[in-house]
């Protein structure tokens, strides 16, 4: 074997080496496979829903304000007809999965659709709630009592994930985390 065919064998041998690792994703890409990374644990909504529009008020008449410094993310319990231990309980493991977010916590605000009493809403702090007028999100209540559902919009008031009933804590916590960081 001449210098110049081990100089070309090993070009390309270097060369595969870097096309390799591309080839492999692109095939896995072809094929549907993502890192289990790269998932997140509730429903996309696909497309998002604009809820800027929605006259979304606080207990005082006021719109929920979207362009607010203070915030860039909305989670929103929704709970079922009435709102009893149970769901007192799947509220309070939101406003705590918000308090993990540290130094990102600011960047969520915690929204329950509906009324509450308020001694329990005091207990929630910094959780409050408003009334949907328009009801566009009434489609991902739960229609059972003493249940919660949950929907993320983010900063601009696009509803892009949606948790049903039983959602499990931990996971809504890490996509949170996930998308907070972005």
């Amino acid at each position: 074997m001449t210098p110049r065919m081990r100089n070309r064998i090993g070009l390309i041998l270097i060369a595969s080496l870097f096309a390799a690792p591309l080839v492999t994703a692109y095939v896995l890409n072809a094929f549907g496979w993502r890192p289990a990374g790269m998932r997140n644990y509730g429903t996309l909504i696909e497309p998002p829903q604009d809820i800027t529009g929605a006259r979304i008020v606080d207990r005082d008449g006021k719109s929920l304000a979207w362009k607010d410094e203070n915030w860039s993310w909305t989670v929103f319990a929704l709970p079922g007809p009435a709102c009893a231990d149970a769901c007192l309980q799947r509220i309070d493991e939101l406003r705590r999965a918000r308090l993990t977010l540290n130094q990102n916590a600011y960047r969520v605000r915690v929204v329950v659709v509906g009324d509450l009493p308020a001694d329990a809403l005091a207990a929630l702090k910094p959780v409050y709630t408003v009334r949907d007028l328009d009801e566009r999100l009434a489609a991902l209540r739960p229609a059972h009592a003493d249940e919660v559902a949950v929907a993320f919009a983010d900063p601009h008031g696009f509803l892009v994930l949606s948790y049903p009933v039983g959602f499990d804590a931990n996971k809504l916590r890490k996509d949170l985390a996930r998308v907070v960081k972005n």
